[in-house]
């Protein structure tokens, strides 16, 4: 590791090859956003220490272990369910699931149903598993379009469709009593109201949802969750629904560009992706980019 870390520190050290003028540059691409040629460094402008592939991968492996202490975010989220919708709208990795845990616990403990929805049979299939191991596979059931086990359980895992079509069927008079005790339903991956071919589902979902029951809506790339937590409001008058957002990533991103010659370089020039911040590709990067994008033949 150590001598390929030096090995590219030297190529990043090499200058860029001028761009020659029989060879016109094609289409834009992220490191030359249109066609602009790259700005020259000044000399006299100060220049930041070049990452290594070595200080990319540092720090990367098992944490140590720690005592968990939920965050004032998931504190104040599991107080606001427990009397109004809730949306939260966090990065991936930063804790929704245990929400919507501590959320299962508090209407089980009040003989209350729940229904936890995701868009896939695979991920309902995950999460049964999960909530299983959590809560007892004698108190969790499944309902998708391949699977119907123990669907007398007080939490029930399905596709969201699936659930859509029970409320359907409680409109039309054919009733399921159990939707009397229907104290929680919990919506993954929310932002799929905004499908152009499924979204319909997620929003006859809200809609039909009985008045007594909390909606707990989990999602990590909501783009407007003000403007669906005042629908929310609008549509449910006598709920009010809480937004909790949360941007901070636990976890942070960390990029790296592979060469089709097999080299492995970082990919911006800061080790973690930053969100909301502009992007400053690595020197190596930009260097193998535009000498294998311009090669002839390529």
């Amino acid at each position: 590791k150590m001598a390929l870390a030096h090995e590219l520190e030297q190529l990043a050290s090499l200058p860029q090859k001028p761009e020659a003028e029989s060879n016109p540059r094609p289409a834009p691409s992220p490191f030359y956003p249109q066609a602009a040629s790259p700005k020259l460094t000044s000399k006299s402008e100060p220049t930041s220490p070049t990452l290594g592939l070595q200080d990319l991968l540092e720090g990367i492996g098992v944490p140590e272990p720690m005592p968990f202490i939920p965050d004032d975010w998931q504190r104040e989220a599991i107080e606001a369910i427990a009397h109004s919708d809730v949306i939260v709208s966090a990065p991936t990795g930063s804790g929704k699931t245990f929400v919507a845990t501590e959320a299962i616990k508090q209407a089980m403990a009040n003989n209350q149903t729940v229904i936890y929805t995701s868009p896939l049979k695979a991920l309902s299939n995950t999460k049964y598993m999960e909530f299983s191991q959590c809560f007892g596979a004698d108190q969790v059931g499944i309902l998708t379009g391949d699977r119907r086990d123990n669907a007398q359980a007080p939490l029930l895992i399905m596709t969201t469709e699936i659930l859509r079509n029970i409320l359907y069927d409680a409109t039309s008079g054919d009733l399921d009593l159990r939707l009397h005790t229907l104290g929680l339903v919990i919506l993954d991956e929310s932002q799929y109201l905004a499908d152009p071919e499924r979204g319909v589902v997620w929003e006859e979902t809200l809609i039909l949802c009985p008045a007594q029951t909390r909606l707990l809506l989990l999602s990590a790339s909501i783009g407007n969750p003000q403007e669906l937590a005042e629908w929310l409001t609008a549509i449910r008058p006598s709920t009010a629904c809480h937004l909790i957002r949360h941007s901070k990533r636990s976890v942070p991103l960390r990029a790296l560009y592979l060469h089709p010659t097999g080299q492995l370089v970082p990919f911006l020039e800061n080790r973690d992706i930053q969100q909301r911040k502009g992007y400053r590709f690595h020197p190596e990067t930009k260097r193998l980019f535009n000498e294998y994008e311009f090669k002839p033949n390529h």
